[in-house]
């Protein structure tokens, strides 16, 4: 597995071949496997070694990209010459900067923690026979419930570092794991799914369970008729559905005007219940502490109590941010750490996104929640949400796995899947309750901290077949 000092050994080797100063490299190494399983067996179990070489060199305000598989001297130097090649044709970039220097890249204050601890020995010890041990306990739910179950359980570690020709040494490791269950009856279904990179918070017989009884929950689905409801959605549904929106806490969204904060910094969007900050360091979130530049992640308020307060940045936006008209209504201008590798079109994004837990003694469960409601909708989870209004976030899609009308404080009985048109500014404005923040997982979207929601007036157009 690569570590540092490997890191440092690939790049003073590609950097002997080199024709220019200015030189970066991005390695990784992962090993990954999956134990695949569906109508109640394993049918599937691979496993993936594979390490990226991916060199950057800058020239006369020009920089370009190459990569390989390869860590042989000869690989090494067919890809510098093949990024410096790429780079020469290149028209020159004005706003393009020099690589990061350390004290670039490592700002002092705002947050600069050490990053909790995201290797565990025995996550990256499974072996293909504890994956399957725990598949035949999911399975072993099915066949108790009379179902068929389908799904995954995955597991691996990955290590990563980027060093450049400026002093920039950066290095991260960490493991995964991942549980998806659906459990298939003759005309329902249920579905859960957690990961973390620490396997020991899976639970895969308590997933299993859970899934098993939303699908026997929901057999026989009725269908009742469309239009605005209370729905209680459970932290999958929450994740799936805000994720639409992080892409445009950026400095280059903004500046480009692709994102609906444009002249909405500082103006009141969401509920007063919603604050939500970008936290690499959240003891619940993964992923390495520094970007694609090697720039230390910051720690970022995004939203305070409904109202959008500061936007991420990469070195270059933060720059061209601090000089262009936007400057006075987005907020503290500064370096977050939030790049994507260079030469992008995107800029940079918020990804470890954690959404405040209410206030001290308001935060209720999904059960307190629907005791509370005297009719609405639980849902599960969401799919095939696509969207239709960028500026006013309106999103459309479909329910999935576990739909069930709620009445007079219970769940009656499953219903026949809604396909929704809503805007996330009114869901996030129209929050009555909310639970805790956990580590959530859904289909549309990156992993979260986000919390299971109560929100009024959220729009069914129509229903489904199924």
């Amino acid at each position: 597995m690569l570590n540092q000092d490997r890191a440092n050994d690939i790049f003073a080797r590609l950097r002997k071949h080199a024709s220019v100063d200015e030189v970066e490299l991005l390695v990784s190494h992962t090993r990954h496997a999956l134990t695949r399983f569906a109508n109640n067996t394993i049918h599937q179990n691979v496993a993936e070694e594979s390490t990226s070489i991916s060199v950057r060199v800058q020239m006369d305000g020009k920089t370009a990209r190459a990569t390989t598989n390869k860590t042989d001297d000869e690989s090494l130097r067919r890809v510098v010459q093949a990024a410096e090649a790429m780079a020469r044709v290149q028209a020159p970039d004005p706003d393009l900067l020099a690589m990061a220097t350390p004290a670039e890249a490592n700002p002092d204050g705002h947050g600069n923690a050490p990053a909790p601890t995201r290797y565990f020995h025995q996550t990256a010890a499974i072996t293909p026979e504890q994956r399957a041990d725990a598949v035949a306990k999911i399975v072993a739910v099915a066949h108790r419930n009379k179902l068929t179950a389908a799904g995954i359980f995955s597991s691996g570690e990955s290590a990563e570092a980027l060093v450049n020709s400026r002093g920039v040494s950066s290095f991260h490791r960490q493991t995964s794991s991942e549980i998806s269950i659906t459990m298939l009856a003759a005309d329902s279904s249920g579905w859960q799914k957690a990961n973390s990179p620490d396997v020991s918070r899976l639970d895969a017989v308590a997933l299993a369970e859970t899934a098993a009884r939303k699908a026997v929950a929901s057999a026989r689905p009725r269908e009742v008729s469309p239009g605005k409801y209370t729905v209680v959605l459970e932290p999958a549904a929450v994740l799936d559905l805000v994720g639409f929106m992080f892409y445009d806490f950026a400095g280059q969204a903004v500046l480009d005007q692709r994102s609906f904060l444009t002249n909405r910094m500082g103006k009141k969007l969401f509920g007063e219940n919603i604050t939500i900050s970008d936290d690499v360091y959240h003891p619940l979130q993964s992923g390495a502490p520094w970007d694609g530049e090697g720039a230390r992640r910051q720690r970022v308020l995004l939203v305070e109590r409904g109202t959008p307060r500061n936007l991420v940045y990469s070195r270059g936006t933060a720059k061209k941010m601090k000089n262009a008209p936007e400057a006075a209504s987005v907020g503290e201008i500064r370096v977050t750490g939030h790049g994507f590798p260079l030469p992008n079109e995107i800029g940079e994004a918020p990804m470890n996104i954690v959404f405040a837990p209410p206030a001290a003694g308001e935060a209720k469960t999904v059960d307190q929640m629907i005791a509370s409601t005297e009719r609405g909708v639980l849902v599960t989870r969401l799919w095939y949400i696509r969207e239709v209004d960028p500026y006013e976030k309106i999103l459309t899609g479909m329910t999935r796995d576990g739909t069930f009308v709620i009445e007079n404080g219970q769940i009656r009985h499953g219903i026949r899947n809604f396909r929704f048109n809503h805007s996330l500014i009114h869901l996030l404005s129209n929050v009555e309750q909310m639970g805790e923040p956990v580590r959530a997982s859904g289909e549309e979207s990156f992993d979260m901290v986000v919390p299971a929601m109560k929100v009024r007036d959220f729009n069914f157009t129509e229903v489904t077949r199924f």
